[in-house]
């Protein structure tokens, strides 16, 4: 049986941009483009100390011992592939995004997993193509020592972790500047934070195809109530229960709110539709929502 443990370690993550439509376009090309970057990406991560833990799909999982040598890792990746992608035509580039995280995970034979994996997982997810994301923790230990700049995003909400998780951009290619942006007055937002912050509020092709197929679903039912049209409007309640459908898979996939927060809110909102749809003279919902946005207080000042 393999032996389960603990470490402290710094845990490196890439995903490939538009990986579906890629496939999708050129499935042998994208699958040859995948294998020559993950050669390069794994001599790298090797040449820094690093070890590839898993792959999967076009992902990939490396951790490092040492957190200024994972930076560095991804920052020689990003350049590398850089130069490979830039041969390519705008539409074919394979443009990875990489999060860092330094934390603690469980060790079970070469695999790892826990709260550290999953953080970097969605650091990645919201970097921009091409681009590095790391967590605060990493940051601390190497604004002094990579020589890129960095900028302030925020806290990013994470599953199962209720604070949100404060996270830099790694700005490849620019002079050293240890100062985050909330510490300068005056200064714009570069371009890597707006595309990290464009990857965060837009929805994943997943979540796009499903609000697609609830809207037709929604449209299909209501031009069948007025098709049909005998003097009730009965079509209000599916197309309601798809809208709270569409509004819990949004949250899901959002990061900019809390997600629990948020999810009270969707709850108040149905309670709400319902009342108005089934209007009697009485706005009863008052109640139950006044009790919501109680809990919601009490959950806001708790996690100030």
């Amino acid at each position: 049986m393999s032996e389960t443990r603990r470490k402290l370690t710094t845990i490196f993550c890439a995903d490939v941009q538009d990986y579906t439509r890629l496939m999708g376009a050129d499935e042998e090309g994208t699958l040859a483009s995948l294998k020559r970057c993950r050669v390069s990406m794994g001599r790298l991560i090797e040449s820094h100390g690093g070890r590839v833990v898993n792959t999967w799909g076009d992902g990939l999982i490396a951790d490092f011992p040492s957190v200024v040598e994972a930076v560095r890792a991804a920052v020689d990746t990003q350049n590398e592939l850089a130069g490979f992608n830039a041969r390519r035509p705008a539409d074919g580039r394979m443009l990875f995004r990489i999060g860092i995280n330094l934390g603690d995970v469980i060790v079970e034979g070469d695999d790892i997993y826990g709260d550290g994996v999953n953080i970097a997982a969605r650091l990645q997810t919201s970097a921009a193509a091409g681009g590095i994301v790391i967590s605060s923790t990493v940051y601390d230990q190497v604004r002094n020592k990579v020589a890129v700049g960095f900028e302030f995003l925020g806290p990013l909400m994470v599953k199962n972790v209720d604070e949100g998780v404060p996270s830099y951009a790694v700005k490849i290619g620019d002079t050293r500047d240890e100062t985050p942006s909330a510490e300068r007055s005056g200064s714009a937002r570069p371009q890597p934070v707006m595309a990290a912050a464009k990857a965060e509020t837009t929805p994943a092709p997943g979540g796009r195809r499903l609000y697609g197929v609830l809207g037709v679903i929604a449209a299909a039912l209501i031009g069948i109530n007025l098709l049909s049209w005998q003097g009730v409007f009965w079509a209000r309640f599916p197309v309601l229960a798809l809208a709270v459908v569409a509004a819990l898979a949004w949250n899901r996939d959002q990061a900019r709110f809390n997600r629990k927060i948020t999810l009270l809110a969707i709850l108040a909102l149905g309670l709400a539709g319902i009342n108005l749809f089934t209007w009697t003279g009485q706005f009863w919902a008052i109640w139950p929502i006044l009790g919501i946005a109680a809990v919601m207080g009490l959950r806001w000042s708790m996690r100030r």
